[in-house]
């Protein structure tokens, strides 16, 4: 039925905003230097005629959305070509769409035949006879759009978004969204986000640290050359300065000795700077992530057994490996692994696969036990993911994607109110941490990490509270 709180969109803006990293962040095959980030004002109306402005941003990790051998810059333009043809699209046809809430206007959008339909003729168009943008791609470029979304249907109601997640203003049920697991006695009729979301969020959150590819672990693999700005450069320094509890470990997925040396490197250095806080070793974490480059699951349970089953302190690490993360390849459907092996030893989550919830339902078929959430692929497609995974039994965790500025905010919201296995992935402060100095002055506690955690306590008021009007950061004139 409808609502009278529905509303549409009535204009977009989208501007870029390029950020350079202090150290290389190591990406699969590939290795990020710089990254630009999307921001994108999106103004709706009310059937009443009342307007509101929402903000949403997302970093356009052309290296993790669009693994290929091409130049990054001929993916990184088409991928803005794509952003601004979006704010077209936004503002032109998503004008003329059904009333809604933004779960239901981008549910619709990118479900039926719209955003893959946008894709296909962009391709053509665009880049015709060459490699096509990926679906992933397409996605990450429209999240920024559905994050304003969300952000201004709450600053238009005086509420924020999670306040708006139920029958008062969703006119759809999750029945009209999501249909169950085969066999299984789950039942989404009658029921809304609401119901699947926590109550009462948490205002502190433990941070995972990323631990790349080529980051420098101590002071003895420096060679000179290291940036000198005040922030810590090698993982001792930061376990030591931001009192980190949780590493996450990046790997190579096609080196079995390289990877195992890895972790143990990793874990060894963990546990020595654990030791000096006390013998408070009980609070290390490690998770590893294979960066979808694994095709046999033997590859992994050959390391897993390894750590196990290795002298001194092989097992002590394997027991502090919370889950594994998607060390298989994107394409689920392409390559339906059964990866049931792997997670009867970890637990195991999707991540780049796990674009929306029926890919989630193909993977728990296929043994997957997890979900890593994140906000680049739409708030909309994370908060009806977050549902369908809790409803079967799925755990559930918030990865990050560098997000600085502004994206940070929807990613640390998501992890208090899904409710994670273990806090949140934050990591922009180790790779740009200048990039947020607007947005750290208004929350110091978001930007830099302080005993292990967060701290979300400075986000208030409607939509994601930003609190935009208390930052000073200028922009250009819109891009599109």
């Amino acid at each position: 039925m409808p609502k009278p709180t529905d509303i549409r969109p009535v204009a977009a803006s989208v501007w870029f905003l390029p950020v350079q990293t202090r150290v290389p962040l190591k990406f699969g095959p590939e290795t990020l230097t710089q990254v630009t980030v999307a921001r994108v004002m999106v103004t709706v109306t009310d059937r009443q005629g009342r307007t509101a402005e929402g903000w949403g941003e997302t970093p356009l990790s052309v290296q993790w959305v669009w693994p290929s051998a091409l130049p990054t810059e001929d993916r990184l333009n088409s991928m803005k070509d794509f952003c601004r043809l979006l704010a077209e699209v936004v503002q032109y046809v998503l004008s003329e769409s059904e009333w809604g809430h933004p779960i239901e206007i981008s549910q619709d959008f990118m479900a039926t035949f719209d955003l893959p339909s946008v894709l296909r003729k962009f391709n053509i168009s665009e880049r015709e006879g060459r490699e096509p943008m990926p679906h992933l791609a397409a996605l990450v470029c429209y999240s920024p759009f559905d994050i304003a979304l969300h952000d201004a249907f709450g600053k238009l109601h005086g509420l924020p978004v999670y306040e708006t997640y139920n029958e008062r203003f969703m006119s759809r049920d999750l029945g009209g969204y999501l249909t169950p697991a085969d066999g299984s006695a789950v039942l989404f009729e009658g029921l809304y986000p609401k119901g699947f979301l926590s109550a009462k969020p948490q205002a502190a959150l433990r941070a995972w640290h990323l631990v790349g590819g080529v980051d420098l672990l101590d002071d003895g693999e420096r060679k000179g050359g290291e940036p000198e700005d005040g922030y810590p450069v090698t993982l001792r320094e930061w376990i030591r300065r931001d009192g980190l509890e949780c590493l996450k470990v990046k790997l190579r997925g096609n080196d079995t000795g390289w990877d195992y040396e890895r972790l143990m490197r990793v874990g060894r250095i963990f546990l020595e700077e654990l030791k000096t806080r006390g013998g408070a070793s009980e609070a290390g974490w490690l998770t590893a992530d294979f960066n979808c480059t694994v095709t046999d699951p033997a590859y992994v349970n050959d390391i897993l057994d390894r750590l196990r089953d290795a002298p001194g302190i092989g097992p002590r690490l394997y027991q502090m490996l919370l889950y594994i993360e998607q060390p298989f390849p994107y394409e689920l459907e392409q390559h339906p692994i059964d990866v049931h092996s792997v997670s009867a030893r970890k637990p195991l989550f999707m991540d780049e696969s796990a674009h929306d919830w029926k890919l989630i339902r193909l993977g728990r078929s296929l043994g997957w036990t997890g979900v890593a959430l994140k906000t680049c692929k739409t708030q909309t497609g994370a908060i009806l993911s977050a549902c369908w995974a809790k409803a079967h039994g799925m755990t559930l965790m918030v990865q990050d994607l560098t997000n600085p500025m502004l994206a940070m905010i929807p990613h640390v919201l998501l992890a208090a109110h899904a409710g994670t296995i273990m806090g949140v992935e934050v990591n922009a402060m180790q790779f740009y941490p200048e990039a947020s100095k607007p947005e750290e002055a208004v929350h110091p506690g978001l930007f830099k990490r302080r005993n292990g955690r967060l701290d979300l306590s400075t986000i208030r008021g409607p939509g994601f509270g930003y609190r935009l009007e208390e930052m000073t950061r200028e922009l250009q004139a819109p891009a599109g």
